[in-house]
């Protein structure tokens, strides 16, 4: 008998990540009855209360929660109370979501129930980098009157989103710098066929460029840095929060700022979906569930 799969609340990328675990758990899942289709693959308990009995794993939606008290759920009619979603799993299941906060762990560990948050996976984090970058990518082209080819870039960070963003960036004629803190990552940014230089010098460049990503998740890009790039440059926020933009100054200084949040789910929901369940997969497979 097949092991069940209950899946609460979030995006796009629950609804195909519930697909993809269809091929290999009974699937039921919730939150999804407002302006949105299910699949006649998934059962839903808006219209099978059946599905409501323990399962045998739980799917929470990125991020869980805003407040820690209700389901992160933008296509459910009605708030889910994330305290009731204990009874839909079993004593010695197991919950999946990402970024979980610490109160909303203990809703369930108090329970005795195992939380495990998939992002803390490098396979997820490392795959779901691409559609971030390809998300960011897209999000410059809607924004900006110009083309990628030829504009001025600048990166700060360079971790996972940072890599795949030079790789793709200048395979389409940008001119790429990328500003890290590290020496090593200077080094690989150069090697990646980019420039590089040290976040603590970023305010002598300023001027230069059309597009600044960040991927650093702390204001590291100030009123002084802002000062100097000129107002028609975008800026296209992908850390999370507190981001890594002085936004109140960029919005003093005329300078559009965009903080992408989510652009996994928003951009590519079909490929994210089936990276978050391909990743519980490999979880439960390294456990022997599967």
């Amino acid at each position: 008998m097949k092991k069940t799969f209950f899946i609460a609340g979030g995006d796009l990328r629950q609804i195909y990540a519930a697909e993809k675990l269809s091929e290999f758990f009974s699937v039921c899942i919730t939150g999804f009855d407002k302006n949105i289709s299910i699949p006649d693959t998934l059962r839903s308990e808006e219209s099978i209360p059946l599905c409501a009995a323990p399962s045998d794993y739980l799917l929470l939606p990125t991020p869980v929660s805003s407040d820690d008290v209700m389901l992160n759920a933008p296509f459910s009619q009605n708030g889910i109370s994330i305290s009731k979603l204990v009874s839909t799993v079993k004593k010695d299941g197991i919950v999946f979501g990402g970024k979980i906060s610490k109160n909303v762990k203990k809703i369930f560990t108090a329970e005795g129930i195992e939380v495990i948050d998939y992002l803390d996976r490098e396979e997820f984090s490392v795959l779901n980098a691409v559609p971030t970058a390809e998300g960011a990518i897209q999000l410059a082209l809607e924004e900006m009157p110009a083309t990628i080819y030829g504009s001025k870039i600048l990166i700060t960070g360079f971790g996972r989103i940072s890599k795949i963003l030079v790789k793709l960036l200048t395979a389409m004629g940008a001119d790429v710098t990328v500003a890290a803190r590290k020496y090593s990552d200077l080094a690989w940014a150069e090697i990646f066929g980019c420039k590089s230089i040290s976040i603590s010098r970023i305010e002598e460049h300023g001027e230069k460029y059309d597009i600044v990503y960040n991927t650093v998740p702390s204001v590291i890009l100030g009123k002084s840095f802002l000062e100097k790039l000129n107002t028609d440059c975008l800026m296209i926020d992908l850390a999370s929060r507190p981001g890594g933009i002085d936004f109140k100054a960029a919005s003093e200084l005329g300078i559009k700022v965009v903080w992408a949040l989510g652009l996994p789910g928003k951009s590519a929901p079909v490929t994210s979906g089936r990276i978050i369940a391909d990743t519980i997969k490999n979880i439960l497979a390294e456990r022997g569930a599967i």
